[in-house]
């Protein structure tokens, strides 16, 4: 055992020793390539000049002696000197020794061989012209040919030798310091201009391409091999890819989506060029990449908006959106810019949030003759006050109102139930009525789907807010001096949104912290925020009055499925019993206050009926007689003062469907 155990010490003792060797040398080396990458550049031009001119005259004593077929003797030093230093000069002057060797081309090679060229044409000519006797005929062609080889190789070899000094990874390594492995998925026009921009990138390490075409397979450009499509998943695992770039512009929204399932599993990010729409507006550069959208990841289809639909209530019309700096009114603003209103009234609490979506749209009108005239109005105001939207109404002489304002914040509103029935449903009752007193056209208010059969107050106050539109709505219908048309647009939580899981994830990826999700069976509905307010501009032009549309929102995602497929977006592992190695963690915090396991967007399955968009469907609903209502809003004020949440709860079991206290 004595004997044994000294045997393994001296072992790793040797194997010790070696590795500091190693160790050692890769120091000095990395040493020595500093100090050279610290000199002057001039200093380096002529190091490098001079070792082309040292090469160039050993390849033209080279070439005579391969033409000969024995060492040419009769050729002396300066012959040799003078002959070998004219491509060296063509060289300077086309610019060859103003590059970087760390970020050689292959288009200064281009350059390099037509010089070269033109040289063997040269020497042709005056050997024709017998003004080199002593030279062959076949030895400028070979001459050329031998330095050519040097030059691009030398040229390499530095690139590649300063990439290993300064830590440029193996392909088996993923990662090492600031550089990653990507793959280039298509081996088409677009995914060699990609590649040609971030071939010699200091971030990133090309390692071969993907591409869908079988007779692609196996073949090599610049070097890197050309795998199949149904190779992906092997290619990423075996080579240590950190990045997929998806160079497919002109691709469909299904193949990508299928894309990314294929690396559903994997600890992998997915970068996008943008489509080719986008890249012939000039908005963006072939070699921009961009995260890839997570609505991909959702598999959720989108339509087309149809047109008409867009520009019935806003073409050249005076447009009022409350709750502007909100997420769902500021992307109501962008869209309804885009449709070219007559003028839009930007109705905010918030300073804040009113001057930056204002700047934000005078920027935008300001930037395409076609918007030239819209007028943008900033109104600080609160939705409450019914006076004042009255008189910003017919002020401005405003048509359609987009009633976007609203407390939604769940866990806020339930430890503060006043004041979000207060701003949600009194507000609304205010909005609507001042609405009809300005004699506006249409009225569209902006819902949820946790007013469904709610168990929290903020959601139990959005169905509230609806019974106060069906309510206003049923009786402008028995009345023929009224023209306004009030509607209600109910969807689910939109990507992107203040307070949505997407950028929380986000951050706390970013962040390297555990992702907090509060149930594993915790379901939601999804989709975007331009498309949530395209659809609700879309819907509030179909309105004939009293209608509750609902937006088809796909199927429901579990939270943390979606927070698994973002880990893996982000290039990490999820940390669990499978992988107690992993990066990121998935912690599980409960449920809060007033928060559902799923959410609804109609009341009851059989009360619904297809509109001629096949993402909007109205529901048809249950309401209330206005008068019941009213008297509720009435006693509001009074019951806030005294904070009677009892009271208050006891009318959201008389007026909202299905719903429970938490």
């Amino acid at each position: 055992m004595s004997i044994q155990s000294n045997e393994n010490d001296s072992y790793r003792s040797s194997h010790s020793n070696q590795h500091q060797q190693a160790k050692a040398k890769k120091s000095w080396l990395y040493g020595r390539a500093q100090q050279l990458l610290s000199l002057p550049r001039m200093v380096k031009r002529i190091i490098l000049m001079s070792a082309d001119l040292l090469m160039s005259m050993l390849c033209l004593y080279l070439a005579l002696a391969l033409r000969y077929g024995y060492m040419a003797n009769h050729i002396s030093p300066a012959a040799l000197f003078f002959y070998a230093i004219i491509p060296v000069i063509g060289l300077f002057a086309i610019g060859f020794y103003k590059g970087v060797s760390r970020v050689f081309f292959d288009a200064v090679m281009r350059q390099v061989l037509q010089l070269f060229v033109l040289l063997i044409l040269a020497y042709q000519l005056i050997i024709f012209l017998d003004w080199l006797p002593t030279i062959p005929r076949s030895t400028p062609i070979i001459y050329l040919f031998l330095l050519f080889i040097w030059l691009w190789n030398s040229r390499l070899t530095i690139k590649e030798l300063l990439a290993r000094w300064q830590g440029k990874p193996h392909s088996r390594s993923k990662r090492y310091g600031q550089y990653e492995n990507i793959i280039i998925y298509g081996a088409g026009a677009a995914g060699k201009e990609l590649f040609e921009a971030l071939h010699y990138s200091h971030k990133y390490h090309i390692v071969g391409f993907i591409d869908d075409n079988t007779q692609l397979s196996g073949a090599h450009f610049a070097g890197k091999k050309i795998y199949h499509a149904s190779e992906l998943l092997e290619v990423v695992k075996h080579l240590k890819v950190a990045q997929v770039f998806l160079a497919l512009p002109s691709v469909s929204l299904t193949h990508r989506r299928q894309i990314i399932d294929k690396l559903a599993d994997v600890s992998v990010k997915i970068k996008q060029l943008p489509s080719l729409q986008e890249i012939a507006d000039e908005k963006v550069t072939v070699s921009t990449m961009r995260q890839v959208n997570i609505l991909d990841v959702l598999n959720r289809q989108t339509v087309e908006p149809e047109q008409h639909l867009l520009q019935q209530n806003i073409t050249g019309k005076c447009v009022l959106v409350t709750g502007a700096g909100g997420s769902i009114g500021s992307e109501l603003c962008r869209q309804i810019i885009k449709n070219q209103p007559h003028c839009l009234v930007l109705y905010e609490l918030s300073e804040y949030a009113l001057y930056s979506i204002h700047q934000e749209l005078i920027a935008t009108v300001a930037s395409k003759e076609c918007y030239a005239g819209i007028e943008v109005i900033a109104v600080i105001g609160n939705v409450t006050n019914e006076a004042n939207l009255t008189r910003v109404l017919n002020d401005y002489s405003i048509q359609t109102v987009y009633h976007a304002a609203a407390y939604k914040h769940v866990p806020i509103v339930e430890h503060n139930p006043f004041e979000g029935v207060i701003n949600n449903t009194k507000g609304t009752y205010h909005c609507a009525r001042a609405a009809i007193a300005a004699n506006v056209e249409t009225f569209v208010l902006i819902s949820t789907d946790k007013a469904v059969r709610p168990t929290n107050v903020m959601g139990a106050s959005k169905r509230l807010a609806e019974l106060v539109c069906q309510g206003l709505s049923q009786e402008l219908s028995q009345t023929s001096d009224r023209q306004t048309r009030i509607s209600m647009v109910r969807f689910g939580n939109v990507l992107g949104s203040s307070g949505s899981v997407v950028p929380l994830f986000t951050k706390q990826i970013e962040q390297g912290k555990p992702i907090t999700v509060t149930h594993p069976d915790v379901t939601r509905y999804f989709m975007t925020i331009p498309e949530a307010a395209n659809l609700v501009i879309q819907a509030g032009a179909m309105a004939r009055g009293g209608e509750v549309f609902v937006l088809d929102m796909g199927a429901p995602v579990k939270i943390v499925d979606l927070a698994r497929r973002m880990i893996h977006l982000s290039g990490y592992e999820t940390k669990d019993g499978d992988h107690p190695n992993g990066d990121i963690e998935i912690v599980f915090t409960g449920l809060r206050p007033g928060e559902k396991l799923y959410e609804e967007l109609i009341i009851g399955e059989d009360n619904v009926q297809k509109t001629s968009h096949p993402l909007i469907m109205q529901a048809m609903e249950h309401c209330f007689p206005l008068m019941d209502i009213e008297e509720t809003l009435s006693q509001l004020v009074d019951k806030a003062e005294d904070h009677d949440v009892t009271w208050l709860k006891q009318q959201f079991k008389v007026y909202v469907e299905g719903y429970k206290s938490n």
